[in-house]
């Protein structure tokens, strides 16, 4: 049986390959919406695609199955309740899928959504019994899907699916079993992932500390609160793969603008997405422009920070970073992707147009600062847990999630300095902050990390 597990870095997106070269044929599983990986394992293996499984309507990242489908003819197969507006092939609870002597069988588990699935998988040149399960979002390494995405009205129905699949639909199955989910580290779907790509569910039974709880009393308490933030983006998303995908461009031309277009599409409302790394962005920017850049979560950032129907314009260092930015910005439903400023922030410049900067507060600079009773609003934009294992004295807390609902009510006229772990999110708190008329607003250089190893003082911090 061939076998291969394809991950995509910063959104934790696992898909897979099942099949068999012997015979020519394989069944890909979750799809990422760029699909050259695919399309390469059944050109090199000589391997035609014959199903396509979605294991849900996924909400954090737009499914490759449309773009699949209509490079291959392979039918998209999903659950019978799923609630799609494209005709699929439905897969009830015991379908049996072959692909030469790879065998996949239909488990109904909801939890995550109602219409999830998961797929037992034997390897027929060696056994008819199963050798590993791919369970979607309802199972991670050392975490479990999150139930609360179908809305607060149905949590209580999708806490008791998740108990049950966990439970009773995987607890028939052997530990040995092995698990290959389709999230990792990274995914807002859970929040407790391993970055180890696979599991046992032995091993998830004893150590995964969703799968500890007494009762069912205790799993749905702990299932009624305190899930990841949801991005802007989650909603467009589940909407975008419910109706199915649009189609990407097969040939994209040029969209590289002079200075005169992109400014002009700036004043008809483009919000501008500046992907340099900090130290750049905060030397001089496009006045306006967030800073997120081209990270490993940047999926993950642009959609807490942007609205998915905004036309977006971008600021990078070439033509490569703008082709990388597009797939990342694909993966996630962002397609009015209106092109980059050519010649990238050096063009912008020597046009003689004005900018901006986020000025960079270095770490000894700032504990002078605070020592000298000369203090700026500091806020904490880190996630409770990271607050609660060290802060800067005097920081007020403020999670990124929160600043950007909350940052308007706080005095403009004000001196702020955003901090969090490294940099990154605070660049991109104090860049959304000064698009909304925070002109005094600085960042940490370097975060908690470049202030702890400067020597300085973090506050309730643990002892080692």
């Amino acid at each position: 049986m061939y076998f291969k597990q394809i991950q995509v870095q910063g959104l934790g997106c696992f898909s897979y390959v099942l099949g068999c070269p012997g015979k020519g044929v394989m069944i890909v599983v979750d799809p990422k919406r760029d699909i050259d990986d695919y399309l390469t394992i059944a050109r090199e293996e000589g391997m035609r695609i014959t199903h396509i499984i979605d294991t849900h309507v996924h909400a954090d990242h737009v499914s490759g199955a449309h773009e699949l489908a209509s490079r291959t003819g392979a039918p998209i197969c999903m659950h019978p309740a799923t609630p799609a507006t494209f005709a699929f092939t439905p897969l009830p609870e015991g379908t049996v899928l072959e692909a030469g002597v790879a065998r996949l069988t239909v488990l109904h588990t909801p939890g995550h959504t109602p219409h999830s699935i998961s797929l037992v998988v034997a390897d027929l040149a060696r056994s008819e019994d199963p050798w590993l399960v791919l369970t979607g979002d309802l199972l991670f390494v050392g975490d479990i899907g999150r139930p609360d995405l179908v809305g607060q009205a149905a949590l209580e129905e999708q806490v008791k699916n998740l108990y049950n699949s966990l439970f009773v639909k995987l607890g028939n199955l052997p530990d040995y079993l092995e698990v290959y989910p389709a999230h990792g580290s990274g995914s807002l779907c859970g929040k407790g992932m391993s970055p180890k790509p696979s599991t046992t569910l032995g091993y998830e039974r004893k150590h995964n500390p969703r799968l500890q709880y007494a009762s069912f009393e205790e799993f749905a308490l702990a299932m009624s609160q305190d899930f990841p933030a949801r991005p802007k983006s989650f909603s467009h998303i589940i909407g975008t793969n419910a109706a199915g995908a649009p189609l990407l461009e097969r040939c994209p031309l040029e969209q590289a603008l002079p200075v005169a277009d992109f400014e002009r599409l700036m004043a008809q409302g483009a919000v501008v997405i500046d992907a340099r790394d900090g130290a750049a962005f905060g030397g001089c920017h496009i006045p306006g422009a967030l800073n997120i850049g081209f990270e490993k979560q940047l999926a993950n950032w642009v959609g807490m920070v942007v609205a998915p129907e905004s036309h977006i314009l971008l600021v990078v260092n070439d033509r490569a970073g703008f082709e990388a930015m597009r797939v990342e910005l694909h993966r996630i439903g962002y397609d009015n992707i209106l092109g980059y400023l050519a010649g990238g922030m050096q063009s912008w410049i020597y046009s003689g147009r004005a900018t901006d900067r986020l000025e960079q507060v270095g770490a000894p600079e700032l504990a002078q600062r605070l020592k000298e009773g000369q203090a700026p609003l500091l806020l904490d934009v880190r996630t409770p847990p990271e607050w609660s294992q060290g802060r800067i004295a005097g920081a007020q807390h403020m999670p990124f999630a929160e600043i950007l609902q909350a940052c308007c009510t706080l005095p403009t006229d004000q001196e702020v300095v955003v901090y969090c772990g490294s940099g990154y999110r605070s660049n991109m708190a104090g860049s959304y902050m000064k698009s909304h008329g925070y002109a005094n607003v600085k960042s940490l250089a370097g975060g908690v990390l470049a202030w702890s190893r400067a020597g300085l003082p973090l506050v309730n911090q643990p002892a080692a």
